[in-house]
């Protein structure tokens, strides 16, 4: 019996040696691969978004530019406004001077339309009747809107093609206007 004994030692000595073999094997085929190292970590540029360009519109209002030019006690009326968009948001800094003191400011919008021509509203300001008080016959608007990027786009465009006109309760169409040029 001694020699069967010695024979499954043999046997499982055989299976051991082929199975540390096999493992030799292995461990040689995947330390010969090439190692996948990870790229040394750098630092991405930060890239803030670049806030779009400010582009400033200026508007010289006059009674005698509205269509058709205002007659009466308003026709004193003048001003200016400064308009200024940026990305979706459109500021207007505007003021009004000269007016008679009963004179009231109720709405302010820029129109498509070139110069003699009306046209419909493009930007409204928001301002509504009894907002804009005046003092000495003048005042001052300021107001920050949200603007259709895409309306943005057709002022830059072609400013003359736009103008601003603040309309009063005597005037109900416009009683100053004035076309855009670029500041």
């Amino acid at each position: 019996m001694a020699g069967v004994n010695e024979k499954e030692n043999h046997v499982q000595a055989s299976r051991t040696i082929a199975t540390l073999a096999a493992l030799a094997l292995a461990l040689a085929a995947c330390s010969s691969a090439p190692a996948a190292t990870a790229a040394p970590a750098t630092a991405a540029p930060a890239t803030a978004a670049a806030a779009p360009a400010a582009v400033v519109y200026k508007a010289d209002l006059k009674a005698s530019n509205q269509n058709p030019p205002i007659q009466g006690a308003e026709a004193s009326c003048a001003g200016s406004a400064t308009i200024t968009i940026t990305g979706a948001q459109a500021k207007f800094d505007a003021t009004v001077t000269g007016c008679p003191a009963t004179t009231a400011i109720n709405i302010a919008h820029i129109h498509e339309g070139a110069a003699g021509t009306n046209g419909p509203v493009k930007v409204d300001t928001t301002l509504k009747a009894g907002e804009l008080t005046l003092t000495g016959g003048g005042a001052t608007l300021s107001r920050s809107v949200s603007i259709d990027p895409a309306q943005a786009a057709a002022i830059a465009a072609n400013p003359a093609g736009f103008y601003f006109n603040m309309h009063s309760t005597a005037f109900p169409g416009g009683v100053i206007r004035g076309q855009l040029t670029k500041g």
